[in-house]
């Protein structure tokens, strides 16, 4: 049996303080991975999804979208994601679902996809993270490397 391939894509604008946490968190689960010969593990990251990356994630069997979030009280959240014709584009940008749903529509497949809300504090225009934002994105990739190891065949 052989570990799922699996993409973690964190998006948002480390510009913008705490916007970017799924950037920052992608970033340590690049390095983590590297560093535990995890090769079935990659990252990608990005200031916003886009109609092009649902080629990027039909590569895939598991799939984890993490963004800076407003729509969680805890300091992350894991959900289900499942496709969504419905298209909502900001400034080009598009919804995790909507990418889902083309990945499907295209290729005929999609993966087993989750978005992690990670909860913001601030979203001013300055770089790096807040005192919150370093405390989410800890507790958030302590959490994220247990979900990873559940999902592989070590």
């Amino acid at each position: 049996m052989s570990n799922p391939r699996i993409l973690i894509y964190g998006y948002g604008n480390p510009g913008r303080q705490d916007d970017g946490l799924g950037v920052f968190l992608a970033e340590e689960v690049e390095k983590w991975a590297r560093e535990n010969h995890l090769d079935h593990i990659r990252t990608e990251t990005n200031y916003q999804l886009n109609i092009e990356d649902a080629a990027e994630i039909h590569d895939f069997d598991i799939v984890v979208f993490a963004d800076a979030s407003l729509a969680t009280e805890e300091s992350y959240r894991l959900e289900r994601l499942q496709p969504s014709p419905k298209v909502e584009f900001t400034m080009h940008a598009v919804d995790p679902a909507f990418v889902l749903y083309l990945c499907d529509t295209v290729y005929g497949e999609i993966p087993e996809a989750y978005v992690l809300h990670l909860k913001g504090a601030s979203y001013e225009m300055s770089e790096g993270l807040t005192t919150k934002g370093q405390q989410v994105l800890q507790e958030a990739f302590a959490w994220i490397r247990s979900f990873l190891l559940s999902k592989s065949v070590l």
